[in-house]
């Protein structure tokens, strides 16, 4: 069994950080890519930033920037750096990965539960 636990949203000011974790554990063979998402009140999840399994990196336009999307292999744990926070980035913010267990070879899309952030004065 596989478990994506993210961690480190709150409640902050405009202008301020946040660094979100997700520490990806169970019977994890490969992690290929992955992937932080949000999901705003009334609107459609969206994908903030990505880890490519070559390695490379994509973000969202509206974050370019100021977030920073990194990961530690050896802790199977993603990181999101959130600088220069707005309020339109007040959302709840998944952890998604692609990969494989000891139990099915094939790939496999895994969710964690999702960390709140809220940007406000």
């Amino acid at each position: 069994q596989v478990q994506l636990v993210e961690s480190g949203g709150g409640l902050v000011q405009p202008g301020r950080s946040l660094r979100l974790s997700c520490a990806a554990s169970g019977s994890i063979v490969s992690i290929y890519r992955m992937t932080w998402y949000r999901q705003a009140p009334g609107k459609q999840r969206e994908l903030v930033a990505a880890f490519t399994s070559g390695g490379n990196t994509n973000y969202a336009d509206s974050v370019k920037g100021r977030f920073t999307i990194s990961r530690d292999n050896a802790k199977n744990t993603l990181y999101l750096q959130m600088n220069s926070l707005k309020a339109e980035d007040t959302a709840v913010y998944y952890c998604n990965a692609d990969l494989t267990t000891l139990e099915h070879s094939g790939v496999g899309a895994y969710w964690g539960q999702g960390t709140q952030v809220a940007v406000a004065s």
